[in-house]
């Protein structure tokens, strides 16, 4: 690449990461995008000629200094890479200052050659209209003998250098132009540093900002507006908002929002679905990836074309997708759009990823906070077709109602306790006998319109141990009115899309129906919760559980200890064994102090 080129591209390939899209576009991978902002054109990514716009009318003078370039190679050795060397410049000459900025505008250029007088402009003004459209590419001034000072001036107003056409050499125009193209190459990267470290700066005083309002913020809700309208208080953002994946769905839905919106939110469909149109831009490849996705931008890329009208309408030219994730939970995305392209730099992003992690960290702070005082809990509620199929028409066909209230899993068994109400036992039982996927019952015990009983169903232990291992547990489930519900109960601040997920994965008949924030029912029993879910061991647990359920404590005893032994598949004294343990540890807790 000619140093010219290196002028215009300044060397962002280096420090471009994450794009918008999978693939680049020419003009980012050979850095014309950051030529486009120098008012060049876009350029081949092969062609790496020294591109000449001589503005001149006079037909002789122009001659000359075409002649002067049109053999030599030295101008190329000096600005052109190897690959480049011995091509002669691709000179273009117009005659009129309106044809030259036509081409200026649509032409990659890497040095003009202006002759201030022309049919249509005269003077200065003749280098400020240059100037103004293309204010990085150098200029070099052509002047008369009797207009040197007026060569001085044009230097003051922006021009690189200045020839006397009647003394112009071969030598000294390659030097001039040569010394010019670096020049401006050489301001062009000050200002790109100096510009890049403002943006530093800023971005780290928001970084402390909302790292400050994390300590203060009492809320989620709060924290996000929060942040949001911390980055649209410098002019350098134009919008801010934050979105989270809506429970049940792949759609991703705005929390919060601050700058120039204008109904942004309410036009547009974002998605996280990897299949789905909605879901291949920057929100959904930040939510899925875990990494920043920046478009750079958004009238040019391919990635962002579903919501490129509406975001043009709005003055958004580039864009940062920052995911918002701790650990394995995913609290939404934050996305940041600039008026200008390419506003987001690779260190940019570094600084644009730790805000993420500060707000993914605070939001996990809060929810803990809230844990330990107040006993809420998530509810998250399903239908399943193919469960218990044969139930479920019962349920239909009798206007009955069955309620699971509790679950007990077994080393290769799940334990099934609960009643039924507008049936009769022996109806029950027949029912059972013809349903896959339960073994046996048991009744408990019976009252006039209502009796308990215990089911041994095998094949359910893979969807209540998925739902077990990842934090949950099912909360209660009902058969009634042709249809098999139940509650999957989450601890607050878990990733409840990806519980719906997992359960899904396990069972593909499940359909997702609401989720709600309720508050335990018996607070008080915190201790006991306690020592049941971290002190006992599994078997412990399951041994005093099923005890529970089975009316092993009640008296008469509804079952006897061999009988809990047989359905755990472990020996009467092993059984015993694990209850008093568990009795021990739990009694320890709840009188020790």
């Amino acid at each position: 690449m000619s140093e010219s080129d290196a002028y215009t591209s300044n060397g962002d390939d280096e420090t471009e990461t994450e794009t918008e899209t999978d693939t680049e576009t020419a003009a980012d991978r050979d850095g014309t995008g950051d030529a486009a902002l120098a008012g060049r054109g876009p350029a081949s990514e092969s062609d790496e000629t020294l591109r000449i716009l001589l503005i001149e009318d006079n037909p002789g003078d122009a001659r000359l200094i075409e002649e002067m370039l049109k053999d030599t190679e030295e101008l190329a050795q000096r600005v052109s890479s190897d690959e480049a060397a011995g091509r002669t410049p691709d000179i273009t000459r117009e005659t009129r200052l309106e044809d030259g900025l036509a081409t200026l505008e649509a032409e990659a250029t890497d040095v003009v050659l202006l002759d201030l007088n022309l049919p249509d402009s005269a003077g200065l003004e003749t280098l400020e209209a240059v100037h103004e459209e293309s204010e990085t590419t150098p200029i070099v001034v052509l002047t008369g003998v009797r207009d040197q000072q007026v060569g001085v001036q044009a230097i003051q107003r922006g021009a690189q250098d200045f020839l006397v056409k009647d003394e112009v050499t071969s030598e000294l125009l390659v030097r001039t132009i040569h010394h010019a193209i670096e020049r401006a190459r050489q301001e062009y990267e000050r200002r790109r540093q100096r510009d890049q470290l403002e943006a530093l700066n800023r971005l780290n005083r928001i970084g402390h900002d909302i790292t400050h309002a994390v300590i203060t913020t009492e809320t989620q809700a709060e924290l996000e507006q929060r942040v949001c309208d911390r980055l649209v208080e410098s002019d350098a953002y134009r919008f801010a908002w934050i979105g989270g994946v809506n429970p049940g769905s792949d759609q991703v839905v705005p929390k919060a929002a601050a700058g120039v919106e204008e109904g942004y939110l309410e036009t547009v469909d974002i998605s996280v679905a990897e299949d789905d149109p909605s879901g291949q831009g920057p929100s959904g490849k930040a939510i899925r990836t875990g990494e920043v996705q920046i478009t750079n931008d958004i009238q040019t890329d391919s990635g962002f074309e579903p919501w490129r009208e509406e975001a043009n309408e709005r003055g958004y030219r580039s864009s940062a997708a920052i995911p918002i994730v701790h650990e394995d939970l995913v609290y939404g995305v934050l996305n940041i759009y600039a008026e200008s392209p390419r506003a987001f730099t690779a260190p940019e992003q570094e600084i644009l990823s730790r805000i993420g992690d500060i707000i993914a960290h605070a939001i996990t702070a809060i929810e803990r906070r809230d844990a330990l005082v107040s006993d809420a809990v998530v509810e998250l509620e399903f239908r399943v077709e193919s469960m218990a199929e044969e139930l479920v028409s019962l349920s239909a066909t009798e206007s009955c109602t069955i309620e699971i209230e509790q679950l007990v899993q077994g080393d290769e068994t799940l334990l099934v306790y609960g009643s039924a109400t507008g049936v009769s036992q022996d109806e029950f039982e027949e029912t059972v006998a013809e349903t896959d996927g339960i073994d046996d019952v048991r009744f408990l015990a019976a009252r006039r319109d209502e009796f308990e009983f215990e089911l041994v169903a095998p094949t359910a232990i893979s969807l209540f141990e998925t739902i077990a291992t990842h934090g949950g547990r099912v909360e209660s489930a009902t058969i009634t009115d042709g249809e098999f519900r139940f509650v999957v109960e989450l601890p607050r601040g878990r990733d409840t899309r990806q519980m719906i997920e997992l359960i899904k994965d396990e069972q593909s008949d499940v359909t997702y129906l609401a989720q709600r924030t309720t508050e335990r029912s018996e607070p008080s029993g915190a201790s006991s919760a306690s020592v049941l879910e971290e002190d006992l061991t599994e078997k412990q647990r399951a041994a005093l559980e099923t005890a529970y359920f089975a009316g092993y404590f009640d008296w008469p005893r509804e079952s006897t200890g061999e009988e809990i032994a047989d359905r755990l598949g472990i020996a009467p004294a092993t059984f015993n064994q694990h209850l008093r343990t568990a009795e021990r540890k739990f009694f320890d807790s709840v009188l020790g102090e």
